[in-house]
């Protein structure tokens, strides 16, 4: 015994139905959900400028143990995973790429915290700075510390820029 087959010629809607089941079966491989975890300063993304504003060469320390869970001097917890620095005079929240002048290793920092209070060094990383740096285990390093201008990034794009308007269409010019 066969099964009843459907005549697509005397009930044209079968093939409607079949053909917009696959359009939204299509359709729906199409749809993307993104999520753009935002970086902790709540911005998207940081562009900094090439030249920075200060320059200043140093012994760098990092400073964890007892500190771990404190207040930190702008009023932060100070976590084991954040990549942050102490520096004597620098405003909070500024960032700072420091340089391992014996690696040249780099890493970029933000500022949220007051010190280092031993004679001679410049900045005290954190412990998650200094292992990304890689002077961690060496407890001193000789570095160097450049203070970055933070280049505000657009956001809303100039539409007219994207899309000018329509000039009219000249007319000839008339000889005299």
């Amino acid at each position: 015994m066969t099964p009843p087959t459907i005549d697509r010629k005397k009930n044209p809607a079968w093939g409607q139905l079949g053909c917009g089941l696959v359009f939204l079966f299509l359709l729906s491989g199409c749809q993307t959900r993104l999520f753009i975890q935002p970086s902790p300063s709540g911005r998207e993304a940081e562009v900094f400028s090439r030249q920075p504003i200060a320059v200043q060469q140093g012994l760098a320390s990092w400073y964890g143990g007892r500190w771990i869970g404190r207040l930190t001097a702008n009023g932060e917890i100070y976590r084991v995973g954040d990549i942050t620095a102490a520096h004597k005079k620098l405003p909070f929240n500024s960032r700072v790429r420091v340089v391992d002048l014996k690696t040249g290793n780099s890493i970029i920092v933000r500022i949220n915290n007051r010190g280092p209070y031993v004679k001679g060094r410049i900045i005290d990383l954190s412990v998650a700075a200094a292992k990304k740096l890689g002077t961690y285990d060496r407890g001193i390093a000789k570095v160097q510390i450049e203070v970055l201008r933070e280049i505000p990034l657009l956001q809303k794009p100039n539409l007219r820029a994207l899309n000018p308007p329509k000039l009219p269409p000249s007319k000839p010019a008339v000889k005299k």
